[in-house]
């Protein structure tokens, strides 16, 4: 999977209360009134690089553009990664603007020796750090949202005894997370073959085995249609275990309308099924430069323009 890698490549990279007024605008450039401005209807959360070209490398500034433009969110792969005064900042940027934060990557897990699977108490043990790590990170940026990937299959066992063990470790990190709020949202991948957790249908059976409300289904859309398609329906299946959405159009993994998802149908279903929350822009940008930015802004008008 290496999350943190994509991101950096591709990228370099609960509902938001709405900040009044337009902040830094004599900082950043000027764009078509058409895009600037009026917020969206549902709440997309960009990343980290998607729009250096007009506010720089500075993520905290990006964050003030992308605010320009209407957005009221974002998302982090690798906040966990960053400087606690880096945390900080950007956490008080967030509440200045009004701006809900998304998803970020609990501490520690990655593919690399991450194996829930296996029931092996090291992994067990690295796995509850990782939970304890996250509030200390949540805290400081306000975030509820914590993703969490399972790892790799163990190939010498049976499929139901890892199902087992994933569950019982999952029941140990939702009982440091949930005192505080927090939700971890169990990813399906689709990045090779050796990920455990792989559809919607699987993470949901194993959120209604954990039993509890700090364990919660990310909807990556972008990883379901490559996966197995059918988003609409296989959605509303699984709905009521769904705690996050992202988005990226398939292939290439850039924003909706250049590959061959109907992102204005599936964002329109989504809103009317009552969601309000962050759903993450966890994509590249298919354009280069300022250009490629300020079509990234027109795509999400284009396909937010449902109602």
């Amino acid at each position: 999977m290496k999350r943190r890698n994509f991101v950096q490549s591709s990228v370099l990279a609960g509902s938001a209360l709405l900040g009044g007024g337009l902040l830094n605008a004599a900082a950043a450039p000027k764009v078509k009134p058409s895009a600037a401005g009026k917020t969206f209807n549902l709440n997309y959360g960009i990343h980290d690089g998607m729009f250096k070209n007009h506010a720089g490398d500075d993520f905290v500034e990006q964050i003030k553009f992308a605010y320009d433009q209407g957005f009221r969110a974002i998302e982090d792969n690798g906040m966990s990664g960053r400087p606690v005064e880096q945390q900080q900042k950007i956490g008080d940027t967030l509440a200045k603007l009004g701006m809900a934060m998304g998803v970020f990557v609990q501490p520690g897990l990655s593919n690399d020796g991450n194996m829930l699977a296996s029931g092996k108490q090291e992994h067990v043990d690295n796995f509850i750090k990782s939970c304890r790590q996250a509030v200390e990170v949540a805290k400081r940026i306000n975030s509820k949202l914590v993703t969490v990937v399972p790892g790799d299959f163990d190939r010498k066992l049976p499929i139901g005894v890892q199902t087992g063990h994933v569950i019982e470790a999952l029941k140990k990190g939702t009982a440091i997370l949930e005192p505080h709020g927090i939700i971890m949202v169990l990813e399906p991948l689709s990045d090779n073959p050796d990920l455990f957790l792989r559809t919607p249908d699987q993470a949901y059976a194993i959120c209604k085995a954990v039993g509890s409300p700090s364990c919660k289904l990310l909807y990556d859309m972008y990883h379901v249609q490559r996966n197995q398609g059918n988003i609409i329906p296989t959605l509303d299946l699984v709905i009521d275990e769904i705690g996050y959405y992202q988005i990226g159009d398939n292939p290439g993994r850039k924003e909706p309308g250049t590959g061959e998802m109907n992102y204005k149908n599936i964002f329109k279903h989504i809103y009317n099924k009552g969601y309000r929350g962050v759903m993450g822009m966890e994509h590249g940008t298919a354009g280069p430069g300022k250009d490629g930015e300020l079509a990234l802004i027109k795509a999400y008008r284009e396909a937010d323009n449902f109602m």
